[in-house]
C-alpha cells in the first residue's frame, strides 16, 4: 500500500515561503539540521483552511503549519493555541503528530508557524487512489475504527493532561450556534434563505449537553492517516485547529455531518470528504448507536447535533470562498465552493423536515 501515501505537490501560486528566513529559523532551533543538507520545500494541496507544506532535509521530513494568506479570522488559525495541544496531546495519544519548534516572531514569514514530525501514511479523500481496493470488508473495519478512535478521543482525561484551559464547557453548545451564525452573517455573500431558517431552528430546539471532553471539532476520514500496511488502523489524526473542551456529541455530530450515506443524494455524494458510501461503510445511524454503546452516553438527539454541524461546515466553506471572492486566495478550487454552501444548508433543512439522520 505504499504507492497511496499521501504526497505533497509543488507549491501553489501566491503561497510561496521565504525560504532563506524560515531555513535561518530552523537551523538556530533544531542545530542537528546543519549537517542533513539543503531544505527542500513543498506542499501538501488538498486542505482548505491551515496551510500544510513538507519540509525536507536530507532523509528528515517535517510539516509546517500556518495561516491561510488573507485569512479575515484570525481566531479560527491560531497557531499558538493548536502548538499547546500537540504538545500537551503527543506523550498521551500519540496519532498526535510530534510537535518540533513553534515560531511566535511574525517578521520570519508574516504569521506565526509551526513545524512537527510528519506522519507517513494513507490519507483518503472524495476520490479514492486508482487501484485502491477498498472493498466492503475494509470499509466495514475501517468505519469500525473510526467511531472507536473519536471515543478514544473523548475518554482522555483533559485536566490530567493540561487541557482544562482549553475551552469553557458550560454553555459551550449555544455559544458554537451564536458563534458560527455570526461568522455566517460576516462572511456572507449570497442570499440563502435555508441558512437563515436552519439558524433559527438551532437556536429554538438547544438541548442540555453532557459532561464535557475533549472536542477535536472536524473529525473526519481526510484528517486521519492510515497505516500504508493496514488501511483498517489510524496511526494518525490531523488538524486540531478547532479542537476544545465541550459537548462530545458535537464532536460526533461534525462526524456525521461529513459522513455521506450510500443512500443519499448524487450531489451530496460529490461533495463527499470521504468513501463514506463505499459498500460495506457503516451508515450514519450505525455510527452513532456503536458510538453509544463504546461509550454510554445517550444518542437519542442526535439528529440535532448532525444539523448543527451541516450548519457549520456551511459557514466554513462560505468563509473560505469569501477569501476567494475577495481576493485573498487565487485557488481557483474555491471558486465553486458557494454551490456547497446552499447544498449543505438544504441537506440541513430536509434533515430538520425528516426528523431523522
Amino acid at each position: 500500500m505504499s504507492e497511496f501515501i499521501d504526497q505533497s505537490r509543488p507549491v501553489r501560486k501566491g503561497e510561496e515561503l521565504p525560504l532563506p528566513a524560515i531555513k535561518s529559523f530552523l537551523l538556530e532551533k533544531l542545530p542537528e539540521l546543519k549537517l542533513a543538507g539543503e531544505i527542500e520545500f513543498s506542499q501538501f494541496p488538498s486542505g482548505y483552511s491551515n496551510l500544510t507544506y513538507l519540509l525536507k532535509i536530507g532523509d528528515r521530513e517535517m510539516v509546517l503549519r500556518r495561516p491561510p494568506f488573507g485569512s479575515k479570522v484570525k481566531t479560527a488559525h491560531d497557531m499558538a493555541r493548536e502548538w499547546k495541544i500537540f504538545s500537551a496531546l503527543h506523550p498521551v495519544y500519540p496519532k498526535v503528530p510530534r510537535p518540533l519548534v513553534f515560531c511566535e516572531d511574525e517578521s520570519v514569514m508574516g504569521a506565526k508557524f509551526y513545524v512537527m514530525e510528519r506522519l507517513k501514511g494513507v490519507i483518503l479523500r472524495r476520490e479514492l487512489p486508482k487501484g485502491m481496493d477498498f472493498n466492503p470488508p475494509l470499509a466495514s473495519a475501517l468505519s469500525e475504527s473510526f467511531i472507536q478512535n473519536l471515543a478514544e478521543i473523548h475518554s482522555l482525561d483533559y485536566e490530567k493532561i493540561g487541557l482544562g484551559h482549553l475551552g469553557k464547557p458550560e454553555g459551550y453548545l449555544s455559544r458554537q450556534v451564536n458563534g458560527w451564525a455570526e461568522r455566517y452573517l460576516g462572511s456572507q455573500t449570497d442570499e440563502i434563505a435555508e441558512i437563515n431558517r436552519v439558524v433559527v431552528w438551532l437556536k429554538k430546539k438547544l438541548p442540555t449537553s453532557p459532561p464535557p471532553t475533549i472536542v477535536h471539532g472536524d473529525y473526519k476520514y481526510d484528517n486521519l492517516v492510515l497505516d500504508p500496511k493496514d488501511l483498517t488502523r489510524i496511526i494518525g489524526v490531523l488538524d486540531w485547529e478547532m479542537a476544545t473542551i465541550g459537548d462530545p456529541l458535537v464532536d460526533l455530530g461534525i462526524a456525521l455531518g461529513y459522513w455521506v450515506n450510500a443512500d443519499d443524494p448524487p450531489e451530496l455524494k460529490g461533495a463527499a470528504f470521504g468513501p463514506t458510501f463505499q459498500p460495506g461503510s457503516y451508515s450514519r445511524r450505525k455510527l452513532a448507536d456503536r458510538y453509544a454503546e463504546l461509550t454510554g452516553r445517550d444518542v437519542s438527539n442526535i439528529s440535532y447535533y448532525v444539523i448543527f454541524a451541516l450548519f457549520k461546515i456551511a459557514v466554513v466553506v462560505q468563509q473560505i470562498y469569501y477569501r476567494y471572492v475577495k481576493g485573498h486566495t487565487r485557488d481557483e478550487r474555491f471558486k465553486p465552493l458557494i454551490l456547497m454552501v446552499a447544498l449543505l444548508a438544504r441537506t440541513a433543512e430536509e434533515m430538520i423536515n425528516k426528523g431523522k439522520i
